[in-house]
């Protein structure tokens, strides 16, 4: 069957960027990755993978305010002249402990 229907959509450019390099990688055209989706879609008759929220968002500093970073600075001072703070080496034990974990 000859291929003409043709499919537009909007994206952030850094997504598709992003996106195209992986498929670049793996030798598969962006076309033919979302006609696999599609295909994928039509075979299993739902969205070919869990959406779900992130169990721990990512922070990013720059999608803060400045007075939100203030207040992050205060309430950090405010810890620490109340004693809930710790040495660095236990948070780095800490932090490989539970690197170890995952």
């Amino acid at each position: 069957m000859s291929k003409t229907a043709n499919l537009n959509i909007r994206m952030q450019p850094e997504i598709k960027q992003e996106a195209e390099a992986i498929l670049n990688n793996l030798g598969i055209s962006a076309s033919n990755a979302i006609e696999m989706f599609y295909r994928q879609i039509i075979l299993t008759k739902s969205i070919p993978f869990e959406i779900k929220e992130p169990e721990k968002p990512n922070f990013d500093i720059s999608n803060i305010t400045k007075e939100e970073f203030k207040q992050m600075i205060l309430e950090g001072l405010q810890d620490i002249q109340e004693g809930r703070q710790a040495d660095a080496n236990t948070v780095f034990n800490s932090i490989h402990k539970k690197i170890g974990e995952i």
